[in-house]
């Protein structure tokens, strides 16, 4: 009988390499283990393909539940706050703090790999991981902290929507507060978000004006190489302040958490594979550290691209302070013309519709595991009622938050400023968590990942301390 490796499964049977790990980790195939390597015989994929429709299906959206980096998570880091952080901060500094978007990119990525890593080897959510060897103590305060940077953001990201849909249709901004926040609740609670989101996600795809639009203006590329290679820091309320709001929306609390969640898939079959088991998760963990990385350069790319058109078409051009959505969709305008507030508007709108679920769902996902409810975006309402009541919950004081006259553009920036707040506290946690040979075993995480955790976790740790120091000195 013919045995294949990973990689042929992959180009003859179209499987990709991490579903196969996927479905091996869960028992749903066995392997043949030689010589530390993975096969699977003919008789397993053939016997895997026989199986009817429904039962492969309910694997994989199980499965894709692991892809969280790659597509979702990656679109997400680009949400309605990160696109207005980023255009307040290259329209304020031009090209300043370009030099975070290639900084950034290891930091990152190494907090989602470690998130990711809890999820696959512990089984857990990251809430449930923290309480179960930290004890809730540690786990109550860290979980309100998330809940409180979600739901500002949340609300952040409902006033934006409908500041940039206000460009397209003329409707008071209330009532379409309103509405959109129910179509959200109903879209979330009456349909599986991993449905949903494989078609709001070419929404995103009008970010990719940004990048468009910088080459269209023609930058002084080696000018914009310099602000990226050589930092520039400012000890000012103002710059601080900013470097802090954009790593707060760059690497982001409410990413932690859905992934390391999103990495379980909803009915995990408790079969173990022994000495095998090893071998697997090293292949998955390889898998995942892909993903992550893509996701987290496109993530970057994006932001990289924004700080230039910024930059170049409004900085360059007076336009210093942004007010409004049309301030913001301005930069778009070299290459979309009169079209600009359109694209400007599907784009926040786009990232709006994936994000806030996403924001809703990992502090639902973080107090589901703190009081051991049912969790589960593939689940229905009635099977999750806690986990969905927490949703609801915070989409509609996130909705309350726009009744105060917030400018919605201002108030993305505050979000990305709590969000740098509150990430280098949860980064400590989830670092001791990584390293822990008690709870990560063999797959503590690798030298590189602790070296650039620790960097990003005393950066921004010391960025938020620096600029409440100057806020009190008035500086």
């Amino acid at each position: 009988m013919q045995s294949y490796s990973l990689k042929e499964i992959q180009k003859n049977f179209n499987i990709p390499v991490r579903k196969i790990t996927f479905l091996i980790r869960n028992g749903f195939i066995d392997p043949i283990i030689k010589e530390e390597k993975i096969l699977i015989s003919e008789l397993e994929v053939n016997k895997y393909l026989g199986l009817s429709e429904k039962v492969r299906k309910k694997h994989h959206v199980s499965y894709l539940k692991t892809l969280g980096p790659g597509l979702i998570t990656g679109a997400s880091d680009d949400d309605p706050s990160g696109i207005g952080t980023y255009s307040m901060v290259g329209a304020r500094y031009g090209l300043g703090l370009a030099w975070l978007a290639i900084y950034l990119l290891p930091m990152m990525t190494a907090i989602q790999e470690t998130v990711a890593r809890i999820g696959i080897i512990t089984g857990k959510g990251l809430s449930g991981t923290l309480g179960k060897y930290y004890g809730k103590k540690i786990l109550y305060p860290l979980v309100f902290l998330l809940v409180i940077a979600n739901t500002i953001n949340i609300g952040a990201d409902i006033g934006a929507m409908v500041a940039a849909f206000q460009l397209i249709f003329p409707i008071k901004f209330y009532i379409g507060a309103i509405l959109l926040t129910a179509f959200m609740i109903i879209l979330e609670v009456a349909f599986r978000y991993h449905n949903y989101s494989k078609i709001l996600k070419w929404l995103t795809l009008s970010v990719l004006g940004y990048i468009i639009t910088g080459f269209i203006i023609s930058p002084d590329w080696i000018a914009v190489a310099k602000s990226m290679v050589i930092p520039k820091i400012e000890f000012n309320l103002a710059f601080i302040a900013a470097m802090v709001a954009v790593m707060g929306t760059t690497i982001t609390p409410y990413l932690f958490f859905w992934q390391a969640s999103e990495e379980i898939e909803e009915e995990r079959d408790k079969k173990i594979l022994s000495d095998n088991r090893t071998i697997v998760l090293n292949r998955e963990i390889k898998e995942m550290r892909k993903d992550t990385f893509a996701g987290m350069s496109y993530a970057n790319i994006v932001f990289l691209f924004i700080i230039i058109t910024t930059a170049y078409v409004l900085n360059r051009n007076g336009i210093t302070n942004i007010e409004s959505a049309a301030q913001a969709a301005e930069a778009l305008r070299p290459f979309a013309g009169n079209f600009a507030t359109i694209l400007f508007a599907v784009g926040i709108f786009g990232v709006g519709l994936l994000a806030v679920p996403v924001l809703a769902g990992s502090s639902a996902y973080g107090i589901s595991e703190l009081f051991s409810w049912n969790e589960g975006l593939s689940k229905k309402f009635s099977k999750a009622r806690g986990f969905y009541g927490v949703i609801i919950a915070s989409m509609l004081v996130g909705l309350l938050m726009n009744f105060f006259g917030i400018n919605p553009i201002k108030a993305l920036y505050f979000a990305a400023i709590v969000n740098g707040i509150i990430a280098p506290i949860l980064m400590y946690f989830i670092f001791k968590i990584g390293r822990d040979k008690n709870i990560m075993g063999k797959f503590v995480n690798p030298t590189w990942v602790n070296i650039w955790g620790t960097i990003s976790t005393y950066l921004m740790g010391f960025s938020a301390i620096l600029m409440f120091i100057l806020y009190f000195l008035g500086k």
